[in-house]
């Protein structure tokens, strides 16, 4: 047991398995169950650890200050505050010394190795300039440890006393401490921040990071620069961060960077308040909270309905959903977090908010929401744009019933993509989804044993499709919750997808909703059932392939330990043997984008694979072109309705008017229209064919969202009757509206007008109805 403050080993650079590889268990095979999977590390070499000072690098201090500026030194045991701390013989002693001292454009402050800073933080002033950073290092012997800053805990609180966030101090809880500050480089240093490394903080109001990156907006001065630029945090060591296992609104990590002010974010500018410029990468993450990541988040009275809004298109966005972040273009932006590992991670891992022209790759998560109780993901990016998370590793997951995948497609991302990812036995499933989202596409990712739910949630309706493409996903059906367990509520398509369930005891359980697939369109996809029997819940698919997927390894030998550097070695493991039946069995999309996982090109022969791996097998198709796309097809019956105008006799004034009754036969399911708040009962929606026209279904869907349930309790369906100038009543409902309500039994109606009178609503609402669609079907039609 470690006492308080005592500084531990370097870390270890692999994760245990892979130590254990290199103890001579390379060949060890496990025992695998019939119908089970059981990860063995094959094909396993050891990946480049990540280099401690002592072992493979000169330490940057020991060589000349190209910059232009001055070096300081700072020796623990040695140095002397009253020296200039110009030279290591004139080195100064303590942090505070440096805290003091205002730094110029190109200056470096250079820590001796081995040595330890205890109950200190670091926090310089001054900022750097474009060319001329300054700079926080190590210099001394080579072969000592990085130099160690211990704060143990000994940083201010950020909240007041009555648990609110205190302005003043929120940003000032890092090891190291930069504060509207840039210019900034960070590396070959340790650092942790908990004063009791033996004892879990599970109460209280504990904040503690790493380093602690900030934009205070209360504390610019006017005119200034509010766009932080060119941030570096490489080679660092930061484990043991401390806090509370409850929620308490406030992100901390390993390298936190956030964004915040005392007042609304409605109050401040645009187009500002934000990093530009930043490179997160080869840091090493060790028993830390809340992330080892946090990125860009954090604003006051950001969250709740009231600090909620509009969009163009009508959708309501809770504060938290944080679309103001794109309508006020608070973006960070040119953020590269690569090749970090993390391990043992209080919640997520890495969290990265409210950035754009980000990539995210080479990071493994060995291990996430260990002490969290709150919900989370492995690796994602929330209110972002613009974006690729791509070959991150992540396993270790919890088995939780919200959120707890290793990836999220989350709410307001705009163009962001997850593509070349492995993920491996996370008990909560494959990938959370949201909605409120445009262009998302997760494409040639790899996931195996990934055993709770593939595709979890979507609580709100999204801009545009989602796509799914060319996945492989390898489970256990007989421990796999769902598919999915939800209902998607806006159009998903699923191309090319290996779903391979390896149980021959139980058949894939797709879902748990009824109408939970009526918006997934699925195409070309191969569905494997060891077992030999398909599930009745089975989406139809009519170019679907039913067989063996024929990999070149054995489904329950897949690669374990190999690291994110050799990541393609994992992936190699589930491509296609050469008589596989799904080579040339794919359908083209332009969302397949232009290369695999195994950097492929797309594609090959007559058409692409099924799978994330493409077989270099007939001529290479150079500039594929989609001639059947999928978006234009049509399945099922025509909608006589569509393109209908409607007339309401209550829309609701608000969201800049775009609530209106021609949203209900649109053929768009993410537009809608509401009442208003004072509406008298029956609302009433009249379609008006603009002729006679017969139907025997009338299909209606309420509008649901984050906050948003059906309302509608009872409702009549009538026909204009033109010769005695009455509507009349065919069919009535009382048992509420809700999804994908189709309404038959009463016929053949033939009429020239329809109306849908709302005529009461759920014991437990009080708002009005809202609804996204109206729709109109004949057999044979």
């Amino acid at each position: 047991m470690r006492t308080v403050g005592t500084a531990p080993p370097e870390p270890a650079r692999r994760r245990p398995v892979a130590r254990a590889l290199r103890a001579g268990l390379t060949g060890l095979l496990a025992t695998l169950d019939a119908g089970s999977l059981a990860p063995v590390a094959a094909s396993a070499a050891q990946a480049p650890g990540r280099p401690s000072p002592a072992t493979e690098r000169a330490l940057p201090g020991n060589t000349p200050n190209r910059t232009g500026g001055t070096d300081y030194y700072i020796d623990a045991t040695n140095g002397r505050d009253e020296g200039p701390g110009t030279s290591r013989k004139t080195a100064w002693r303590t942090l505070a010394k440096a805290n003091a001292t205002t730094f110029r454009p190109g200056d470096r402050i250079l820590l001796k190795a081995g040595e330890e800073w205890h109950d200190e933080q670091l926090w310089p002033k001054g900022s750097g300039s474009a060319g001329k950073p300054i700079t926080i290092s190590a210099y001394g012997d080579p072969r000592a440890r990085r130099p160690y800053i211990a704060t143990n805990g000994k940083v201010p609180s950020p909240f007041k006393a009555d648990g609110t966030k205190n302005p003043e101090t929120v940003g000032l809880t890092g090891a190291i401490v930069l504060r509207n500050q840039q210019y900034f480089e960070i590396d070959h240093v340790e650092l942790s921040n908990d004063d009791d490394f033996a004892t879990n903080i599970t109460t209280g109001g504990y904040v503690r990071d790493g380093i602690a990156v900030s934009i205070n907006a209360d504390l610019l001065p006017a005119g200034a620069d509010s766009v932080m630029d060119h941030f570096r945090v490489t080679d660092v060591y930061v484990h043991d961060l401390d806090g509370p296992s409850t929620w308490q609104k406030i992100h901390y990590g390993g390298v936190n960077f956030q964004v915040f002010g005392s007042k609304s974010y409605k109050e401040y500018g645009t187009g500002g308040h934000h990093f530009k410029d930043v490179k997160i990468e080869d840091n090493t993450f060790e028993n830390v909270e809340l992330h080892a990541v946090q990125f860009a988040f954090n604003w006051f009275a950001a969250d709740g309905r009231d600090a909620g809004e509009y969009d163009e298109a009508g959708k309501f966005h809770e504060g938290w959903e944080q679309l103001w972040v794109r309508t006020r273009d608070l973006y960070s932006r040119d953020v590269s977090i690569s090749h970090n590992y993390a391990e043992s991670i209080g919640q997520g891992a890495f969290q990265f908010a409210n950035s754009k022209n980000m990539t995210a790759e080479y990071n493994e998560v060995n291990g996430f929401l260990k002490r969290y109780d709150a919900v989370s993901c492995g690796l994602y990016l929330w209110a972002g744009a613009d974006s690729v998370m791509q070959f991150n590793e992540v396993y270790g997951g919890p088995d939780n019933e919200y959120d707890g995948t290793p990836w999220d497609l989350e709410y307001t991302n705009f163009n962001v993509t997850y593509q070349f990812n492995y993920s491996h036995d996370n008990a909560a499933g494959w990938m959370a989804y949201m909605g409120n989202s445009s262009d998302s596409v997760a494409r040639y990712n790899l996931s195996v044993n990934d055993n709770g739910v593939l595709v979890k949630n979507m609580l709100s309706t999204n801009y545009s499709p989602t796509y799914f493409t060319n996945n492989t996903f390898v489970y256990d059906g007989a421990d796999l919750d769902y598919v999915h367990d939800e209902t998607f509520l806006s159009k998903v398509y699923f191309l090319n997808n290996i779903f391979y369930n390896t149980s021959k005891a139980e058949a894939t359980p797709w879902y748990r909703r009824t109408g939970a697939l009526r918006q997934a369109v699925f195409s070309n996809n191969a569905f494997y059932e060891a077992g030999g029997t398909h599930s009745a819940q089975e989406p139809a698919d009519q170019a679907g392939v039913r067989t063996d997927p024929k990999f070149a390894g054995d489904p329950a030998r897949y690669v374990t330990g190999a690291g994110v550097d050799r990541i393609r070695t994992a992936a190699a493991h589930f491509k296609l043997r050469k008589d596989s039946p799904l080579i040339d069995a794919g359908r083209y999309n332009p969302h397949l984008g232009t290369e695999d996982f195994l950097g492929t090109h797309i594609y090959y022969g007559d058409a692409p694979d099924i799978g994330m791996a493409e077989s270099r097998i007939g001529k290479k198709v150079r500039n594929p072109v989609d001639e059947h796309p999928i978006e234009e097809e049509q399945g099922g019956r025509a909608n006589l309705a569509l393109g209908k105008p409607v007339t309401a006799s209550s829309t609701h004034p608000g969201a800049n008017g775009t609530l209106i009754a021609a949203n209900l036969t649109d053929g768009d399911p993410a537009t809608r229209w509401a009442a208003a708040d004072d509406a008298a009962y029956p609302i009433t929606l009249d379609v008006d064919f603009g002729a006679d026209t017969t139907f025997d279904e009338v299909y209606l869907d309420e509008y649901t969202d984050s906050g948003t349930n059906p309302r509608v309790r009872t409702f009549d369906l009538q026909r204009w009757d033109a010769a005695s100038g009455a509507w009349v009543t065919f069919a009535s409902g009382s048992d509420g509206v809700g999804h994908d309500r189709s309404v038959t039994g009463f016929g053949d109606v033939t009429t020239a007008k329809l109306r849908v009178a709302l005529t009461g609503l759920l014991p437990s609402e009080v708002y009005s109805p809202t609804l996204t669609e109206i729709a109109v079907h004949r057999a044979g039609a």
